[in-house]
């Protein structure tokens, strides 16, 4: 992926999109990684997460890992996920973060030079499309190579460069499996693993 160190840069990740990607293809997000990444190759302005948290007074285990991004360089946006139950009776969540992230992209898009979007969902195009004509360049990071596909064509098309996560994820990506040396309570290589065990939905 081609970085400018000069270049104002915000990031800008929906965290069930990251999840389910790296998870495809078998990969597991180190978040210190991840912002010292980018911190290195680019002029970070900011670093936005978005989550949906289950709706529920009983604790969340996404909850240490939203706590670490929230007090180690992350804006933490997220908002009550909504809980439903499906055709066949199983429980599932709702939590899609589209517009909280379009409208970030637009507040900041007077104040960045590129946009670097962890997400596939094309519903964010005409986003992507508005910050473009501001002059913002727009790179958005996702897989084909997970079956199904998980960025949608028509942000593909959009966007000014298409990344393969697998392509980068040595960057700040561990193998699942591999051993990680980090005490018991560390959250930071913890993915929000409660959104697979509840079916979190985009």
């Amino acid at each position: 992926m081609m970085l400018d160190k000069n270049a104002r840069t915000a990031v800008f990740i929906d965290g069930s999109s990251l999840y389910y990607t790296a998870k495809a293809l078998g990969f597991e997000v180190d978040y210190r990684r991840l912002l010292r990444y980018f911190k290195t190759n680019t002029r970070l302005l900011r670093a936005c997460y978005y989550a949906a948290i289950p709706e529920t007074e009983e604790y969340s285990p996404l909850k240490p890992l939203t706590d670490w991004l929230a007090y180690n360089g992350f804006m933490l946006v997220t908002k009550n996920a909504r809980e439903f139950t499906d055709q066949s009776g199983r429980r599932r969540l709702k939590g899609n973060m589209d517009v909280e992230l379009a409208v970030d992209l637009m507040e900041l898009s007077d104040r960045i030079d590129h946009a670097i979007i962890f997400s596939g969902d094309a519903d964010l195009r005409r986003a992507v499309e508005a910050i473009q004509r501001r002059g913002v360049r727009v790179v958005a990071i996702s897989s084909l190579r997970s079956s199904p596909p998980l960025i949608g064509d028509d942000l593909r098309r959009q966007v000014d460069l298409f990344v393969e996560l697998g392509d980068i994820a040595s960057e700040f990506t561990r193998r699942q499996g591999d051993p990680v040396s980090r005490p018991r309570s560390n959250p930071i290589r913890h993915p929000a693993d409660i959104m697979a065990d509840d079916d979190l939905d985009d």
